[in-house]
């Protein structure tokens, strides 16, 4: 039997639906938010990696899917969205659309060649957004605050901002020298890849996975403590933006993000979820002023945030979070015979454009197992449909919920089902605990509580 690859998953059943729901509330945010959505190609020229992301970045040297194509070309799976969102911005000439700034958000697979883990796969599914053509203090707080009220709005409870600064280039230079400093004496205690770091982009050290434990790190030199006054003075309007949303937020020098181009503001947004384990951060992002001419564009400032679906799933089943899932179907539709099959085909069909969720039977049960499946499917509605009824242009619709059934008239059922499934889900919102039944006023629970 052919198996999945290691580090991939299906998606499928009631998880699927929480996908699909947590992406649905994503697009609605980004509406609000006035974000376009961008899809760039799952593959691009190796180049755009190794320069875009940096050649000292775990996703480059060891984790990026690389392979050669047919016509030669040196080709890699993407393994984050930020550098193809760019890599677009400069091919379609964005930055000369008028309507600056550019803000756009993907929702798309990344791949990762690393060992898989709970929480970190090989294939990943990633939500970003970005703003490319601002460089106010503004469009950093707003992806933070876009971040937040998104894993509020899913149902997170305690989530945790971790703010940083890496400052502009003169502030970066200067703190990647005390780096140096610091580092050098030490150099031969850490692992092989820190000893190439040292030299290239000594920030990548603190942020190793494997001297994670080193007491070196805890007491190495803070970037905040290098900030010239300029990135200094624009940190703070930052936090004061942030403030002004009312979004929490604590000063973390430690955060300094694992890919090369960021510079100036860096977070990470961290859920306190039981089970989630000590990496428990749900998503981050940052600025990178300096990505856009470094892939031979105009030099244009950018910010942005990414977070893994999958994770974010995750967090929301460990915390139990309840989401309003559909489970329920509105009708099933039974039959007998093959004139009856046929009718309920047409009716099936009617009613689906009409905009109800219908099924019908496709293996061949008898009406035993039709009724079985539609119990199953949780369906709201069932309808029997049997040839003398059709004749007179009527069938039979049971409430499975009450076990009333009607004779409806076949021209008036779209008006019937409508009006009776309105007034089903009046009666759930009414009460938390849905129990009500039709001409009942008092909630059931809470009779028996007493």
């Amino acid at each position: 039997m052919i198996q999945r690859q290691k580090g991939c998953h299906d998606i499928y059943g009631r998880e699927a639906k929480v996908w699909k729901f947590v992406e649905s509330v994503i697009d609605a945010l980004m509406e609000k938010y006035h974000y376009n959505y961008i899809r760039t190609p799952l593959f691009e020229a190796s180049e755009l990696f190794h320069r875009g992301v940096g050649e000292t970045t775990d996703i480059v040297t060891k984790e990026s899917y690389d392979f050669v194509d047919k016509g030669g070309r040196n080709i890699t799976l993407r393994p984050e969205g930020t550098a193809g969102v760019v890599r677009s911005f400069i091919e379609n000439k964005m930055y000369g659309d008028p309507s600056q700034p550019v803000k756009v958000y993907y929702n798309g697979t990344m791949y990762r060649y690393e060992r898989p883990q709970s929480g970190r796969d090989r294939e990943l599914t990633q939500f970003g957004v970005e703003i490319l053509g601002s460089d106010d203090p503004l469009s950093d707080a707003e992806v933070i605050s876009l971040a937040v009220n998104l894993y509020k709005m899913l149902g997170l409870k305690e989530i945790k901002v971790n703010l940083n600064s890496l400052g502009d280039k003169e502030s970066r230079m200067a703190y990647r020298e005390a780096l140096i400093d610091y580092f050098k004496p030490h150099i031969d205690e850490f692992c092989e890849d820190c000893k190439v770091r040292l030299e290239k982009n000594p920030l990548r050290i603190l942020d190793c996975k494997v001297d994670a434990d080193n007491p070196l790190l805890k007491n190495a030199p803070k970037t905040l403590d290098y900030l010239n006054e300029e990135s200094r003075d624009r940190f703070e309007k930052v936090q004061e933006y942030l403030d002004i949303m009312q979004i929490s937020y604590e000063i973390n020098p430690s955060i300094v993000r694992g890919l090369d181009y960021y510079n100036h503001t860096v977070f990470e947004i961290e859920a306190k979820v039981e089970g989630f384990g000590s990496n428990n951060v749900l998503g981050a992002g940052g600025r990178y002023n300096g990505l856009v001419d470094q892939l031979d564009g105009p030099e244009t400032p950018c910010v942005g945030f990414a977070t893994g679906i999958g994770r974010l799933v995750m967090a929301l089943e460990l915390e139990q979070v309840k989401l309003p899932i559909v489970e329920d179907i509105d009708l099933f539709l039974m039959y007998v015979n093959e004139e009856e099959k046929k009718y309920a085909a047409y009716l099936a069909q009617e009613l689906r454009m009409a905009g109800f969720i219908v099924e019908t039977e496709y293996t061949g049960r008898g009406l035993k197992g039709q009724f079985k499946q539609a119990d199953r499917y949780h369906a709201k509605f069932t309808c029997v449909l049997n040839s003398e009824d059709l004749n007179n242009n009527e069938v039979k619709i049971k409430n499975n919920k009450t076990k009333q059934e009607d004779l409806i008239n076949l021209d008036v059922i779209i008006y019937y089902l409508d009006e009776m499934i309105h007034s089903m889900e009046d009666d759930e919102d009414c009460c938390e605990c849905g129990c009500h039944q039709e001409g009942e006023h008092e909630c059931h629970c809470k009779k028996e509580e007493e």
